[in-house]
């Protein structure tokens, strides 16, 4: 069973899974808040997903972003639509920073490097391995 990780975000959601065996945190792409519905409703008809670990958007103090009230509508929607999969919310204030220095230090270019969705797509891959590691 796989752990997928969700960077949600209003434009974009950043989209990461484990392996069947919960070792390696893959990014899976990018999807748009109206379709990670459509999305999900055919990944699970081809794979078996036992967590949603979802990034919890705080502000540098700990409390709730601006963005948190998304979040949390989202969280609602995955435990209402999936109730038999558990939702864990983890802590992705450096998410963002971490994936950007990450794209840097691959060697991409620039313009690669500011590209949001990729930012996303590394945010979520970041967030599953933050859980793994935490396990």
């Amino acid at each position: 069973m796989r752990i997928m990780a969700f960077d949600y975000g209003t434009k974009r959601i950043g989209l990461a899974v484990t392996d069947p065996m919960q070792i390696i945190a893959t990014a899976l792409g990018t999807v748009h808040p109206e379709e990670v519905w459509d999305y999900l409703t055919k990944y699970m008809q081809t794979e078996s997903v036992e967590t949603f670990v979802v990034g919890k958007p705080l502000q540098l103090d700990g409390t709730a972003s601006e963005s948190a009230q998304h979040v949390v509508g989202f969280v609602r929607k995955l435990k209402k639509t999936y109730p038999s999969i558990s939702v864990v919310e983890i802590d992705e204030r450096f998410t963002s920073k971490m994936a950007s220095a990450a794209i840097a230090l691959s060697g991409k270019k620039k313009s690669k490097r500011q590209e949001k969705g990729l930012v996303d797509t590394i945010s979520a891959t970041i967030i599953l391995q933050t859980y793994l590691e935490s396990k």
